[in-house]
């Protein structure tokens, strides 16, 4: 009873802040305040405060919810698919900052992750935090051997409050699914239920433990990128501990604009960045899902120290060759492989038209005629890709949509270091190397050649048997097709609907009938003075279907939803 009131309240808050910022339309549509008991009398958006542009107003929103509601921002930034670009934009700068734990509370909470005090297991750690935001706390602190390492430590509770504001959010998701256009390829409880596994997994650090293992495992060859040691014995779920990378953010490299830093030569960087961004993508096959400047370190001899790897991505096989062919029909401007890749990868919601889905990628390829391919934008050209997709109703996968914004920030780092870097001559061995693994039956190993050929005696033996049992049941009279209208299917509904209405008429009019029969009798006695009470639920009830008919017949279908990307831009 507790945990409802508290929710409700919650509810309400949350309520407020979205009408404070402008976006009080959606919930007036999804009948919200009903269940709130009374719409919230909250302050309404100023003038100056309309003034901004959506996309601001939809980040300060998150930024006023709260540690939830701003790593809900911060996971749909690298989430092109789901948001419009300019959304992606402003998301990018929300800031995670919370105040300050006392350090004996991160004392008790190592104490409590680790099952030891924390003067026991290090040497020293600072009073004053290297970080603080809403999810965990950094510290540096020191080992007996002397090792300077960092420990990060969760918040406590913040795992309840997560759990209990997504449950409030997927209550919400509920009542939006009613009134907004997308549902089939994003809906709003699907963005939700991905948002709060992501979430979990992000809160779990022995999933980020086992991320730095990997890359550790797979930059070990690889001198240029270095991945802080994880202290395995110092970490947990909701502690870890890591070698402290002692260098110059990318990000002051950046700002620093065409000077050159001591120790450091942009070009170099710019090219060790390509050379790991490549090797992560066609050779690992995991990368990092958000490479911004804050979460790179530079090292002595422009070494790259890769930081923060609670967001990263994996590939198959087969998607890192769908990347390799898309890149290579996007510089031959090829619409046709374009658009069957593009319907190969994704899951679309509804049948499109092919032949015009190839007309609008051949008038985006128009765009970048006559460039280079190292002269395109690929940031530019992915989101328009992604928003086509999302126009024919086609959802992209988590992983290309991450790549996507991934890209784009590596791309555009790797503009600012060395614009005169030819990205094309870089990525030519990798792609040379898939195609030749692809094309080759013996690329993979001797295991190559034999899948090729079982594949190939599969398909022998199969066709064949599926080729005589459709003529045997054309022969027999068993052979259906099944065709799907969606004229028909409306027509369907409608008939259901008018018998549902129909039979709803005639109780309604049985009822009527039977109680001014009760009344009449009631009536004949002399005398009588006591109600007909059956005679007037009777009437009740009546009166009740013939509203209910009357008004889903009247309203049902005249309410338009709402396009959430239209109505975010």
């Amino acid at each position: 009873m507790i945990q409802a009131v508290q929710d409700l309240r919650r509810l309400r808050e949350i309520s407020a802040v979205v009408v404070r910022h402008g976006f009080g339309e959606l919930l007036d549509r999804a009948r919200i305040w009903e269940v709130l008991g009374k719409k919230v009398e909250g302050e309404r958006p100023s003038p100056e405060a309309m003034r901004k542009t959506s996309a601001r107003r939809f980040r300060e929103t998150l930024a006023e919810l709260g540690p939830t509601f701003t790593k809900l921002g911060q996971i749909l930034s690298a989430r092109p698919d789901i948001l419009p670009a300019d959304f992606i934009t402003e998301l990018t700068l929300l800031q995670d900052a919370a105040a300050p734990m006392p350090v004996e509370l991160v004392f008790e909470l190592i104490e409590k992750g680790l099952g030891k005090p924390a003067h026991a297991l290090f040497a020293e750690i600072d009073s004053e935090p290297l970080a603080s935001a809403s999810i965990a706390q950094v510290h540096r602190a020191r080992l007996a051997n002397g090792d300077e390492v960092v420990v990060k430590v969760q918040r406590p509770g913040i795992e309840e409050r997560i759990r209990s504001d997504t449950d409030l959010l997927f209550y919400l998701a509920k009542f939006l699914e009613g009134v907004i256009e997308e549902t089939g390829i994003y809906t709003p409880t699907g963005i939700v239920t991905e948002f709060r596994n992501a979430m979990l997994i992000e809160l779990d650090f022995e999933n980020e433990a086992r991320n730095i293992e990997a890359f550790a495992k797979n930059h070990a060859e690889r001198p240029y990128v270095v991945i802080p040691r994880l202290y395995r014995e110092l970490s947990a779920r909701t502690v870890i501990t890591l070698e402290e990378l002692k260098g110059t953010k990318l990000k002051q490299v950046l700002e620093a604009g065409g000077e050159s830093l001591p120790g450091i030569d942009r070009k170099t960087l710019a090219r060790h960045m390509l050379d790991a961004s490549f090797h992560q993508l066609f050779t690992d096959g995991l990368f990092h899902g958000d490479p911004h400047p804050g979460n790179v370190i530079v090292l002595e001899g422009s070494k790259l120290g890769l930081i923060d790897f609670g967001l990263v991505g994996r590939l198959s096989k087969g998607m890192q060759e769908s990347i390799i062919v898309l890149v290579l029909a996007i510089s031959l401007k090829d619409p046709d492989t374009v658009a069957r890749l593009l319907y190969k990868v994704g899951v679309p919601d509804q049948r499109i038209n092919l032949h015009q889905f190839r007309a609008d990628i051949h008038q985006i390829l128009d765009t970048y005629l006559g460039l280079k391919l190292s002269e395109v934008d690929s940031g530019t050209l992915l989101v328009d890709l992604v928003d086509l997709a999302m126009k024919y109703r086609i959802k992209i996968p988590k992983e290309y949509a991450v790549l996507s914004k991934a890209a784009g920030t590596t791309e555009g780092i790797i503009r600012q270091l060395d614009p005169d870097l030819d990205v094309v001559q870089v990525a030519l061995p990798y792609a040379k190397q898939l195609l030749f693994e692809r094309y080759n039956p013996a690329g993979s190993g001797s295991t190559g050649l034999f899948r090729v050929l079982l594949q190939l005696q599969g398909f022998l033996q199969d066709t064949p048997q599926q080729l005589s049992q459709i003529l045997m049941d054309l022969e027999g009279g068993k052979f259906h097709v099944t065709v799907r209208n969606d004229d028909l299917v409306k027509l369907n509904t409608n008939v259901k609907v008018l018998g549902i209405l129909l039979f709803a008429g005639m109780i309604a009019s049985a009822l009527i009938v039977g109680a001014f029969s009760l009344v009449s009798r009631a009536g004949e006695g002399e005398g009588s003075t006591h109600w007909p009470i059956p005679a007037l639920v009777g009437l009740a009830l009546s009166a009740m279907l013939f509203g209910a008919a009357v008004s889903w017949t009247l309203i049902s279908g005249r309410l338009k939803k709402i396009s959430v990307r239209r109505f975010l831009k």
